[in-house]
Parts: structure tokens; sequence; C-alpha cells
């Protein structure tokens, strides 16, 4: 019958195999690290290990594990797979050549449980397909065709796994050895709708679970709602009403008076008993002005304490870095070799720049105590470049808006002694005396003020003294500086009418002692510069004004240059002893009579 054909016994297994491998089918599935099942289910070998297969370096299979589409690594080149005959009731298994390379099959489809098996023989029924591959596991289907190919679909993945292993495999009937009887199985993954709807219900499913864990992971972090604020009553109104006596209970009774004043819980009967909350809810005022006192009485004393921590910091490091520029005196740095010298002068370089910046950091806690500028007065360091004039004006503005604020101040005192005189005379006696010392204080007050208005006066008339004194300057140096270019320019042209009369250029430059034409640019610049001082220049004032025009002009150039023209320049010493310097002179025109 077929189901003693499909569940085949111990006893029935042909006993062709040397006494130690009790079954071949046995031998195989512990290649694949596979606990051996016979065919009716039952493990061949109790003591069976997994993880002590013949094939070193397979990981052991579960079989009952469930699969998900994960495909087993592949077997080492150096390490083939030993491979044996298998025989079934039916059937005899022959295993392929060992030096053949592996059977190739395609990708893996997600969630296969269905394998493609061709090469089987011409006469084989599905009863011989189910005795060969039952082994694997539970055959659910077995679609056959006449094209000697058939597709096998298992329960689960895993088994996929294990019908792979037989691909390869030489296939006979019985003992035929009829070409209609043999065959080489191929096994292979196939493609069906069936896996992949249930992969993809098994996705959905798995999908679904992990959004469900991740809802209640954030349910559990989520912050707990507040407690809702309860409705207005007698009763709920007199336990505010001493919560808000209570420091401790204050900022949740507030919150509820808040919410109830909202809800629009105050009408004509509640309104005193609202009115007697304010007021407590207002005498929590003056304790909390304490506190915040307190706390800043506490961050002033923490402030001196790192100023002064600060301040000893500094003071050691002022003694580390002397004690480096000590080391780098000659006496102590000619005995230390290369690589110490070069530690000492790196460590205080270091030592430095901390120091530098520690003592900036002091320096402007220092200025924030000392006074207290607004953001107006706080100038960019980009301003801290302007020109003198510009600084003067800006003083100037500033003056004259203290002195505006000073004199409204003046205003206001004087019509506070006023409202006071005019009070003086309705008050009792008793207040008298404090009146007086009062009136005393505003007086001395208002004389102070006084003498610092004058002050600030006079100090903004010397500022637009001095900012006339500079605008005076300004307009003689341009007016200096317009008379230059206008001598410049006549004695430039001057130049040009001689150069045209004489006779051409060439010539003239191949035979005197000029030798290009920026050295006679640099003689014609130098002329009408020594033309404006007829007292002479020194060679430092004369190279400063050339190297406005051009700085590569260089000092040693234009003496070279003065001392070969002795026709046109002459070097004179002026002065008396220690103030002896030398001066050059124009002489062209004398030298123009000369040669």
């Amino acid at each position: 019958s077929t189901d003693g054909g499909r569940n085949l016994s111990l006893e029935s297994i042909p006993m062709g195999l040397p006494m130690s491998d009790p079954s071949a089918w046995a031998t195989a599935m512990n290649n694949l690290g596979m606990a051996p099942m016979g065919m009716t289910g039952q493990p061949l070998l109790p003591d069976f290990d997994p993880a002590l297969g013949m094939m070193t370096g397979i990981p052991p299979i579960n079989p009952m594990m469930p699969g998900l589409g994960i495909v087993p690594p592949p077997i080492p080149p150096d390490m083939p797979a030993v491979k044996e005959i298998i025989h079934c009731k039916s059937c005899t298994l022959f295993p392929p050549n060992p030096h053949l390379p592996p059977p190739a099959t395609r990708e893996r489809p997600p969630g296969c449980k269905t394998v493609f098996v061709g090469g089987l023989p011409e006469n084989g029924t599905e009863q011989i397909i189910m005795e060969v591959f039952e082994q694997c596991g539970e055959v659910i289907a077995i679609r056959k065709s006449k094209k000697n190919f058939c597709h096998i679909r298992f329960a689960e993945e895993f088994m996929v796994d294990k019908a792979l292993y037989l691909s390869g495999y030489r296939i006979r009937l019985g003992s035929s050895t009829d070409k209609k009887d043999t065959g080489r199985l191929h096994v292979d993954f196939a493609q069906a709708r069936d896996d992949l709807y249930e992969w993809e219900c098994k996705q959905r499913m798995l999908a679904r679970e992990e959004r469900h864990r991740r809802r209640l992971a954030e349910e559990r972090f989520r912050p707990p709602s507040p407690p809702p604020v309860v409705h207005y009553s007698d009763h709920e109104c007199s336990v505010v009403a001493e919560k808000l006596k209570d420091d401790t209970k204050f900022s949740e009774a507030i919150q509820t008076l808040l919410t109830w004043i909202e809800r629009g819980e105050v009408n004509r009967r509640t309104a005193n008993n609202f009115y007697s909350m304010i007021q407590s809810a207002n005498s929590h005022i003056r304790r909390l002005v304490n506190e915040k006192a307190a706390h800043e009485k506490e961050m002033e004393e923490a402030k001196e304490k790192f100023k002064l921590a600060l301040s000893g910091i500094l003071v050691q490091f002022e003694q580390i870095v002397a004690v480096y520029h000590s080391a780098s005196k000659q006496k102590a740095w000619d005995h230390f070799t290369k690589a110490q010298r070069k530690n000492i002068s790196v460590w205080c370089k270091q030592a430095e720049e901390i120091r530098n910046i520690h003592n900036d950091e002091l320096m402007g806690i220092r200025r924030e105590e000392e006074m207290e500028m607004s953001d107006e007065e706080i100038e960019d360091p980009s301003e801290m470049k302007e020109t003198e004039e510009s600084a003067l004006v800006s003083q100037v503005e500033a003056l004259k808006e203290e002195n505006d604020s000073l004199r409204w101040q003046l205003d206001a005192y004087r019509n506070e002694v006023e409202l006071l005189k005019q009070e003086q005379g309705k008050a009792s006696r008793d207040e008298d005396t404090t009146k007086e010392q009062q009136m005393k204080l505003l007086q001395q007050a208002l004389q102070g003020m006084q003498k610092h208005l004058l002050k600030v006066q006079e100090e903004y008339k010397k500022r637009e003294a001095e900012l006339e004194k500079v605008k005076e300057d300004k307009l003689k140096i341009e007016t200096l500086l317009e008379n230059l270019k206008e001598q410049e320019s006549s004695t430039s042209r001057v130049c040009a009418c001689s150069q045209e009369k004489e006779c051409p250029v060439e010539k003239t430059l191949s035979n005197s002692p000029v030798k290009s034409e920026r050295e006679v640019l640099l003689v014609g610049i130098i002329s009408t510069f020594l033309h404006v001082h007829p007292f002479g220049a020194s060679i430092e004032y004369i190279c400063s004004y050339l190297q406005r025009l051009d700085s590569k002009i260089c000092t040693a150039e234009v003496e070279v240059l003065m001392t070969r023209l002795q026709n046109t320049f002459r070097q004179e010493l002026s002065g008396v002893g220690a103030s002896l310097e030398k001066r050059w002179k124009f002489c062209g025109f004398d030298g123009l009579k000369m040669t």
C-alpha cells in the first residue's frame, strides 16, 4: 500500500554499508549537522550532538526552528562535503562526484517553501518522489509534470534547505539499468504565489506586533497628565484659602485660583472670597523678594569667592612664568640640551597664553563691578579705530547728553524742594525736624549737582576748543597739500619743457649718470620736494615721502642716486654737537650755470 511505502522502518533499509554507519540517510543528515531522523520520524542516533557533525565549519541546523528566509552559509571550498549512497525502499540515490562544483541555484524568494525538482526518471511516480523527499520534512503537495520534473511544497521553510542537499544525486529505480529508470536530480528554489502570500501575511503580523509594542512603550514613557482642577464651592474655596497661606502648597493653590478666575467663577456672591484669596497671594510678594535678595547675596558671595580663587591662580601662574623666564636666561640656559630648551620655551608660551586668558577674565569681572555700562555706551571694537576728530565729536555729544540729564535732575530737585516747602507749613511740629533734615540733604545734593554741572560745562568748553583746533589744523594741512600738488604740477611742466629742448632721451641717458626712466622720475620728484624745502631735508624724510608713492623704494637706492648727481643735489651738515644732522639741498639752478 501507499501508506506502507511511505512509512519505512529501519529493518527494511538495506544494510550494504559498514556496521559503523547504521544508516546512510543518518550519515547524510549528520554531515549537514541535523539530528538524524528515520522514516517514522524517530531519531536514529539518540546520543547525537548537532555541534559534532562530520562536516566541521557548518553551523548546526535545528529542524524545529521556523525558517525566516535564511540561507545556510556555503560550504568552505577547502572542506568538500562527504555525500554517501542513500538507500530507499524503491530506489537508490548515488552521490555526485565530490570534485565537481556545487550545483547552481537561483536567488531564494522570500518565504520560500516550494522546490523545483528536475532530472526525474521517466518511470518515476509520485510515490517514489514522496518516498525520497518526505525524509526532508512534511510534504503538503506534489505537482508532477509529464516532462520529468515536479514542484514540491513543504510545510516549513527550513525543509527546503534539506531538499537542496539532494541536488546532484543520481537516482536509480530498484536494480534496473534502463535509461528510463535513471536520472540526475536537480533541486532548486521555486517561486510560488502561496509562499509569497504567507510570507507577506507573516511580515504584516510582525509589523502589527512591532507597532503594538512601540505604542505600549510610548505610553509607558509618556508623562502623566496633570490632576484635574476641582470645581468651585465654598468648601473648596476655604481649602484653597488655607493652602495659599502655606508656603509649601502655594504653587498648587495659586494654579487652582487662576483656573477658577479664568473659568468665570467670580460673581457678586463670591467676589469677597476671591478678593481675600488674591490678598493672600499678594502677601507672598515680600517673601519672594526676600528669597530673591538671599539668592543674589549668595551669588555675590560666590562671585567674590571665584574672584579670590582666580587671583590666587593668577599669582601661581605668574610664579611659574617667572621660573620659565629665569630658566631662559643665559646663566642657566646654556646648561640645558636642545630638546630641553625647546620644551621649556613651549611650556613658557603655553603658560603665558593661559595666564593672559585668566587675567582678561579677572579684569572683565572687575570692570563689571566698577561700572554699569548700558548697551548704548558700549562701543564696538571696530569703532575704537576712529580718527581723533570723530572721537572728540562723540565725547562732545556725550557731554551734551549728560548736561541735559543733569539739568533735568536739577529741575526735579528744585520741584521737590518747592513741594517740601509747601508741605512744611501744613505739617505738624513733630514732622518739622525730619523735613528740615530732608531739606538739608536735598540742598547738599543740589549743591553737589551744581558743582558737577559746572565741571561738565567747563569740560564741554575745553572739548569744543580742542575740536576747533583740530578743524583748523585739518584745514591748514589741506591747503598745504593743495600747494604741494600745484608746485609738483608746475615743476613737472618745467621739466617736460626742458626735456623737449634738450637732445633725444636715449643719448642723454646713455651719457648721463641717470640710467633709467624710473631714476629720472625719482630725480624729478626729489627736486620738487627739495624745492619746497629750501633749508634742506634729511634722507629719511625724503624716503618717507617717496614711500607714500611707492613702498618698494629703499633709502640706499635714493642716497646712491643723489650722490651721483652732484650738480643737482648737495649734502650739508647743520646743527651743533648732538643735534648735528645731514641735510640734502637742491642746487640744480647753480649746477646748470656750472655745466
